[in-house]
């Protein structure tokens, strides 16, 4: 929809289309206002219109779920890193997949999120791996 919460954004990023929220996913969205963005099932990125995030913030969000569709889908080899026995805490909740876990990590670590925790040099050969296949500098 024209002018919607996409607006402003490319058609797709690191050749992964958006679009804006269906109304369950806004729903979502309106109640949990600090989750920016996903990876939707379709394979889009869609971003969370009541996200207080900056501009720069977003971009990193957009990197972030554009790895997730890559990884997900087989376009980019997935991950097969071991995670650190921290980053397995902090993710436990997340998935009970670890292929999962491992994804959300290198997604994080490839856009800058500090929740990432320590990466291992393993995780930074994957993320180098990824940041080459999506194009990013």
């Amino acid at each position: 929809m024209p002018g919607g919460p996409a607006a402003g954004y490319a058609i797709g990023h690191y050749g992964i289309g958006m679009r804006d929220p269906y109304k369950s996913e806004d729903d979502y969205f309106k109640k949990n206002p600090h989750v920016a963005g996903m990876a939707a099932e379709d394979d889009k990125i869609v971003m969370n219109p009541y996200s207080q995030l900056s501009d720069k913030e977003k971009q990193a969000v957009i990197l972030n779920e554009a790895a997730r569709v890559h990884m997900r889908t087989g376009m980019a080899k997935p991950p097969r890193f071991a995670l650190t026995p921290e980053q397995e805490r902090a993710f436990a909740q997340y998935s009970q997949n670890p292929e999962d876990r491992a994804a959300t990590v290198a997604a994080r670590i490839l856009s800058g999120d500090p929740s990432a925790l320590k990466p291992t040099p393993e995780q930074i050969e994957y993320v180098n791996y990824l940041r080459t296949f999506m194009g990013v500098r």
